[in-house]
């Protein structure tokens, strides 16, 4: 069930005022009773005790409120980009915590790869991560991730994932839906009674959040596919191209795009007309499905425009996917047509770039192809 955004809102509220207010009444409480005068018989404390344990007890409180506050805003939104960059900044914001995960496998009976977001760490370490949930049918409630390097490993690096922790996401009926982890570097160590109950609150909250969200994306992508190709749509592009390309920034990762369109395809329409030329653009549309990687993302732009968001990417990976995707093209006829050819402009994200920016240099980039002839290619930063 979806919570309304006034609902949520409310809720957020209140939660935050009221750790504030929990907050507050623990300081005073410290305040209060580091000010009272000690019995004749005791010790005098030494001279800035009373300070440095009142400064630690406000900083704690202060913890604890911008922890509930963050836990409490978590289920506002339903956008599950959002959502996820909510819970993972709230657990990287935990003390003593490097880097964190979220890992939503696919349902029961669909295919494909785990969706596995993170903040923190590289995507290279990102893949090497064995986060998994606690046994089915057991009592754990968490699992403790420990890892063991050579000397010279070590010694090398001194900021090495050392260990971490992973709990279960569940939906609000209880059904696991994911896990929640949390990871350090440098030193050995395990995780702390405090750590492990704030990630276990975290995930409370973050799982039927994030179920909400899944769930609400899946009913917003039948709006999202264009009708007569079934790939995502011109909205859904420069939407989806804003959030990588802020993501991008925002993690210090890679992100390349490829914009196509058929050579000639006024003609062919002029041919063999315009309902024979919607097949031929649902036949490319379908050839670029069978190879763009699971990561990537393919929208039809407009007309015979189409494009593909490669998230994780450089140039060079854009100029591989489209020597597939022209190979997939022209090496077998399409319809009447011996030979459909595609000319594309590449572009990988700069640092000046927004998703307005980036979008104009690949499209000026397929421009430039298609001046040069047929089933070319052209990149942005002038390779090609």
């Amino acid at each position: 069930m979806l919570l309304s955004d006034d609902s949520a809102t409310w809720i957020a509220v209140g939660l935050a005022l009221g750790a504030v207010v929990v907050a507050l009444a623990v300081a005073v409480v410290v305040l209060v009773a580091l000010r009272r005068k000690p019995p004749a018989s005791t010790v005098e404390p030494v001279e800035g005790t009373e300070s440095r344990e009142l400064v630690r007890a406000l900083q704690a409180a202060r913890e604890e409120a911008r922890l509930a506050r963050e836990l409490a805003e978590i289920s506002v939104s339903v956008d599950l980009e959002a959502v996820l960059t909510r819970v993972l900044d709230t657990v990287n914001g935990l003390e003593g915590v490097d880097a964190a995960m979220v890992v939503l496998p696919q349902r029961t009976g669909e295919k494909g790869e785990p969706f596995v977001a993170t903040v923190g760490m590289s995507a290279e370490e990102a893949v090497r991560q064995p986060v998994v949930g606690p046994p089915q049918g057991q009592a754990a409630h968490a699992v403790g991730i420990a890892y063991s390097y050579t000397r010279e490993e070590a010694e090398e690096n001194g900021e090495l994932i050392r260990g971490g922790i992973s709990v279960p996401l569940r939906d609000e009926e209880g059904e696991s839906i994911g896990t929640l982890a949390a990871f350090w570097r440098g030193r050995d160590r395990s995780a702390t009674d405090k750590e492990l109950a704030h990630l276990e609150e975290l995930a409370s909250r973050a799982g039927p959040a994030l179920e909400n969200a899944r769930r609400f994306r899946e009913v917003r992508q039948l709006a999202d596919l264009d009708a007569l190709t079934n790939l995502h749509n011109r909205r859904y592009f420069h939407e989806t191209l804003a959030r990588e390309c802020t993501r991008a920034h925002r993690y210090d990762r890679r992100l390349a795009l490829v914009i196509f369109d058929i050579d000639d395809f006024k003609a062919i329409n002029d041919r063999i007309g315009h309902l024979a030329g919607d097949a031929v653009l649902s036949a490319v549309a379908e050839r670029v499905q069978s190879v763009v990687r699971g990561a990537d993302i393919a929208c039809r732009v407009g007309g015979d425009e189409f494009a593909v968001i490669l998230p994780e990417s450089t140039v060079g990976d854009a100029e591989q996917l489209y020597g597939r995707v022209e190979l997939a093209v022209a090496s077998r006829p399409l319809g009447p047509f011996e030979r459909i050819h595609l000319s594309a402009g590449l572009a990988e994200l700069r640092a000046e770039d927004d998703a307005k920016t980036f979008f104009e240099r690949a499209d000026e980039a397929l421009y430039r192809a298609k001046e040069t002839g047929k089933g070319r290619f052209s990149a942005a930063n002038g390779v090609g």
